[in-house]
């Protein structure tokens, strides 16, 4: 890569992109959200990535970036380091195209990813224990193999891919006056706030991170940040963000914001409970950061990227079951009671009283700090909502127990 990273990422590559790709890719919809407008006060408009075959964006600049090579280049093949939509992305299309596909992953990824991988054509190569070890092995093999390396996002070839993902979404509803985009290493913010800057100078462009890898945005603001952690949203979790993709992110868009763990797992649960569409934690990071901040979303025409729908099932259930439980439609009730016949059946008249299903009991005789004839009862329960869910409590703390709620984060 060589020149100004402004001038290596335009409109008109970003277009030239868009005719490369036409056909191989799946022209997403942008669809208003009639629902997640009302509670956000906002007009909110939904580029649904999540629908390409591999269920992300990242098709596109992988798609670009092999279009790109030169004959030789194609039957040596490519190598990548990811353990996330890059990799199927990548291999999907390579295979597609003829092009052997080499992708490095950290020996600590799940099974369910390289098989992922696998069954769209990629090989895979686990080395490693973090990101960063499967990264330099992947450069070391491209070397060895003589082999292209395709990077995730600093790249303009494949900025100007993920960059499609707007001419796309502005061609569907043209007056958005401001878009809200996921960063990770900033590649589809590259690519989103070129076509912006070129088509409407005067919208405003918006990224997001989450604040457990708050990279970018420690580097636009001058801040020393810490980044590490689980986080729901891993598609953006990266550490390091790129430097082509920071030149044109720092050129080209308004302002980042964070968002926290529990505002990412509202948005995903939002999307899949009204829109019926199952994201990311990356892909729902637009939303969350709406959410996060309504006096300065308010009234604004949205444009928001569900960049991908990649999520582990059972993750997605922890995630839903986590809504209902902030939402007070799901509880667990911590009483204590005497150790004696008949006391469970007092509490259990309560709820019935108050039509709260009852899930699950957990009793707790041992390790407690009570007397010997004294006990913990945890009760998992189900109400209407929350004012359902608060009158059952205030009625047995009247009834004279010690009632409390487990409470999340």
């Amino acid at each position: 890569m060589t020149g100004k990273a402004t001038d290596l990422l335009t409109l008109e590559t970003i277009r030239a992109a868009a005719d490369r790709i036409k056909g191989a890719v799946v022209r997403t919809p942008t669809m208003h959200s009639i629902t997640l407008s009302e509670i956000t006060g906002a007009q909110i408009w939904l580029k649904f990535e999540n629908l390409q075959f591999t269920a992300a964006y990242k098709e596109r600049g992988a798609l670009n970036a092999l279009l790109h090579l030169d004959d030789e280049q194609r039957e040596r093949g490519v190598i990548a380091a990811s353990a996330g939509n890059h990799s199927q992305g990548l291999s999907y299309h390579g295979r597609r195209l003829g092009v052997p596909v080499t992708i490095v992953m950290p020996r600590t990824t799940p099974t369910v990813k390289v098989m992922q991988t696998e069954s769209v054509g990629g090989n895979v190569v686990l080395e490693g224990e973090t990101f960063d070890d499967a990264y330099a092995y992947a450069r070391q093999l491209e070397k060895e193999r003589n082999l292209t390396f395709v990077h995730p996002f600093d790249e303009p070839n494949v900025a100007a891919g993920q960059g499609t993902v707007a001419l796309e979404m502005f061609q569907d509803v043209p007056d958005l006056d401001c878009i809200v985009t996921p960063i990770g290493g900033g590649g589809l913010m590259s690519g989103m706030a070129t076509v912006a800057r070129a088509l409407k100078p005067e919208m405003e462009v918006i990224g997001v991170q989450a604040e457990l890898y708050p990279s970018m945005y420690a580097r636009m603001k001058g801040k020393d940040l810490p980044c590490g952690g689980d986080s729901l949203a891993e598609g953006i979790s990266v550490k390091a963000p790129g430097e082509f993709t920071a030149e044109i992110i720092k050129d080209r868009v308004d302002d980042i914001v964070l968002v926290s763990e529990s505002q990412l797992e509202k948005a995903v649960s939002l999307l899949l409970q009204i829109e019926k569409t199952v994201v990311e934690g990356a892909g729902a990071a637009g939303l969350a950061a709406v959410l996060a901040n309504p006096d300065k979303f308010a009234g604004r025409k949205i444009g928001l990227v569900l960049c991908g729908g990649n999520i582990d099932t059972r993750l997605l259930a922890n995630v839903l079951l986590r809504d209902l439980a902030r939402s007070g439609r799901l509880a667990r009730l911590r009483i204590t009671l005497q150790d004696r016949p008949g006391a469970l059946y007092k509490v259990m008249t309560a709820f019935n009283t108050h039509n709260v299903n009852i899930i699950e009991i957990y009793h707790q005789r041992i390790f407690t700090t009570l007397p010997a004839k004294g006990l913990i009862t945890d009760i998992e329960c189900e109400a209407r909502d929350r004012a359902q869910l608060n009158a059952l409590v205030e009625s047995l703390r009247e009834s004279g127990y010690d009632v409390s709620q487990v409470e999340l984060n």
